[in-house]
């Protein structure tokens, strides 16, 4: 029987969930923040994280205790979950908070991420990650239906070319909507927008008894630095936003623009397989290389592979990766090449993220769909119709994964209208020029938005959020602007980047480390951390 989407939870995984210490295991508090409204957030009792990666960076995990309804300070408490790396360098510079993007990810690992920072500069900080509310290891965790999956194989074709296809999808995203209004932790769906994750994380800088926030974001995570700056800007320290969303674009058309980037990703991809038919075997003309994919979509839908797990969506999933980043190319390529010449489909089916519990999906709905208005079906049908005749790799599949919407139990409301006018400190933007979950024109409107901020672009490249991946150019700016708050001078023009650096590299099919399923071996950060986040940006599908 063809099963409903799947969810990629392995994010929960790499991010290592909390274990219950004793009071001898607990570190000294810090001084007790300052007041958010009438509402004073204590600070985390902190101990030992249950994660080993955790526990090997010398980390400690805790609970903040936050409102669910920040406009109800006295009301119903919920609990955060968050891990800190204390500073080791005396040249101490604050707090900064992490967030690997989503909406839906879990950040505990982003605690690590200081060890990435060139130049030492990252111990001069104390690292903090959280899981934000409904996410991972905070309480109440949402899950709306853990079986959602199935079995996660061999669905029915995303491109609804046929009634009853289209109707199967309606009904079991429709089903999926309902049974959020039944969760154990239906209470979060009313309080779950990206204002009551900033009210969060302010919660946090106040209960560590930090003046200002610091903070280091990819992806989602950059559209939560910017409501944030908007409602506390007298707060707002050094950011560094990488994979920047365009807020006004939240979230409706800026799915309809990923699917377009993305389309035009893979083809960068069937060239680069093509430049290398030595290794891959696939032709040297790229168009026939991608009329091949498509006809084996057609042919999976008829006859999937893997023993009938691998049908036509299945495989984008997996190749949706070669749209997302660099670093997987030779793998998928490999994998691909194999299925497309002899039809054994093991190696792509074991790249598929499989079926999961469905913590990120649920959080990742629950806030896009209440964080902005969301159109009916009548318009998302026109509009994926219009957009997958010229492009269409992702656009149905990108449909039906945001399908929930159109039935969301929790109402939406108006976007939030980010400024940056009274924001004095600089903040630091990273894009690459061809970045497809993110497109770089929002870079571009976010840099109009926040005039003290200033745009490093990844000429040419297709990777999203690839900061801190061994380019020199962007990464010893990002070192320095975090050890001295200061960025060169910003270029005049609305429309433009302000500095220039080459894009994560795309990489030799004879490097043996780029054969390997993972990040490439240039990468600062450590693999599972690079991982985490990739895991938490791709629920932006």
């Amino acid at each position: 029987m063809k099963k409903a989407l799947t969810i990629s939870t392995s994010v929960l995984v790499t991010a290592g969930l909390l274990m219950p210490m004793s009071a001898t295991q607990a570190a000294p508090a810090h001084q007790a923040g300052s007041r958010q409204g009438s509402y004073t957030p204590a600070e985390p009792t902190w101990g030992e994280c249950e994660s080993p990666r955790l526990q090997a960076a010398g980390a400690e995990c805790g609970m903040l205790e936050v409102p669910l309804n920040h406009a109800r300070p006295g009301g119903r408490k919920i609990q955060i979950a968050v891990s800190r790396v204390l500073h080791t360098d005396p040249d101490y510079k604050g707090i900064i908070v992490g967030n690997p993007g989503g909406p839906g990810g879990s950040g505990l690992g982003m605690a690590r991420l200081g060890a990435a920072i060139p130049n030492g500069v990252g111990a001069k900080y104390d690292w903090y990650g959280f899981d934000p509310r409904g996410v991972g290891s905070s309480t109440p965790s949402l899950s709306c239906d853990p079986d959602y999956a199935g079995a996660g194989y061999d669905r029915p074709d995303y491109v609804p070319t046929k009634r009853w296809t289209k109707r199967w999808w309606l009904r079991v995203t429709k089903k999926y909507a309902r049974d959020c209004s039944r969760a154990d932790a239906k209470a979060l769906l009313p309080f779950m927008r990206t204002t009551d994750v900033a009210a969060d994380l302010d919660a946090l800088r106040a209960a560590v008894g930090a003046k200002k926030l610091n903070y280091y974001a990819f992806s989602y995570g950059t559209y939560l630095g910017q409501v944030y700056a908007t409602r506390y800007p007298k707060r707002v320290g050094r950011f560094v936003w990488d994979g920047v969303l365009n807020a006004k674009n939240a979230f409706y058309q800026a799915n309809l623009d990923q699917n377009i980037q993305f389309d035009k990703n893979i083809n960068t991809y069937f060239r680069w397989l093509a430049d290398h038919d030595d290794t891959f075997a696939l032709g040297t003309d790229w168009r026939a290389i991608r009329r091949g994919y498509y006809r084996l979509l057609d042919r999976l839908d008829r006859a999937p592979a893997a023993d009938g797990k691998l049908g036509p969506d299945e495989l984008s999933d997996v190749m949706l990766s070669a749209g997302y980043y660099v670093y997987d190319w030779v793998a998928i390529g490999e994998a691909y090449a194999k299925l497309a010449k002899t039809g054994d489909g093991a190696d792509i089916i074991a790249m598929y993220a499989g079926p999961g519990d469905d913590n990120g999906f649920a959080v990742y709905n629950a806030v896009q769909c209440t964080d902005a208005k969301w159109p009916g079906w009548k318009r998302t049908q026109a509009d994926a119709w219009r957009i997958h005749r010229k492009h269409p790799f992702l656009t149905w599949g990108n449909t039906w994964f945001n399908a929930p919407c159109l039935n969301w139990p929790a109402a939406s409301r108006k976007a939030v209208r980010v400024s940056g006018d009274r924001i004095k400190t600089p903040i630091l933007l990273i894009a690459e020029t061809n970045d497809a979950a993110t497109v770089y024109s929002g870079a571009l409107a976010t840099r109009r938005a926040f005039p003290s901020s200033y745009l490093i672009e990844g000429v040419g490249g297709t990777t999203h959020s690839g900061s801190l991946s061994g380019i020199a150019c962007t990464d010893d700016t990002i070192a320095a602007y975090l050890d001295t708050g200061k960025l060169p001078k910003r270029k005049p023009g609305n429309n433009r980047s302000d500095q220039k650096c080459d894009p994560v590299p795309a990489p030799e099919p004879t490097d043996a480390a780029a054969r390997s399923f993972g990040p490439a071996t240039n990468d600062r950060m450590p693999a599972d951390l690079r991982s985490l986040l990739s895991n938490a940006q791709r629920t932006q599908r």
